[in-house]
């Protein structure tokens, strides 16, 4: 099983693109924070950065009311991107390609946005609905 479950910032606004077959894909940062307390009793925080896909209309949804600032859950599987970095060098990055998004911070949201004040609200992709042969078409295209 290939489960990833974040609960997160948008660390900037989403990037709406579409392949070449139509296929809407809608990307974005979330950061996650960790505080804990050192042996030495000093208190941390360490933050790590996901990227994240999403598909035909889970992307539309995630562009349109989505910015940065935003808390979501992003729930999805990892997968793994190889690529050529500024140095020459061959890189591996572990990106999220989500099935469902919660957007959990009201605050926002407008009257226009999908939900009210203090509710939460969720839209997944349909199981089978994105797949290899759709990433595979924008991942040399992708900005990352």
């Amino acid at each position: 099983m290939n489960k990833i479950l974040i609960i997160g910032n948008l660390g900037s606004d989403p990037e709406m693109r579409y392949t070449p077959s139509g296929s809407s894909v809608t990307s974005f940062t979330v950061a996650t924070n960790r505080r804990y307390r050192t042996s030495d009793g000093e208190n941390r925080e360490e933050t790590e950065w996901f990227r994240i896909s999403a598909w035909n209309r889970l992307a539309e949804t995630c562009n349109q009311y989505l910015q940065r600032g935003s808390k979501v859950y992003v729930e999805g599987r990892l997968t793994t991107r190889t690529y050529v970095g500024n140095d020459g060098q061959t890189r591996v990055s572990l990106d999220v390609n989500a099935s469902e998004v919660r957007f959990i911070d009201s605050r926002n949201a407008s009257s226009s946005g999908p939900s009210s004040a203090g509710s939460d609200s969720n839209f997944s992709q349909q199981p089978g609905s994105f797949g290899e042969e759709e990433t595979s078409e924008v991942e040399d295209d992708l900005p990352w």
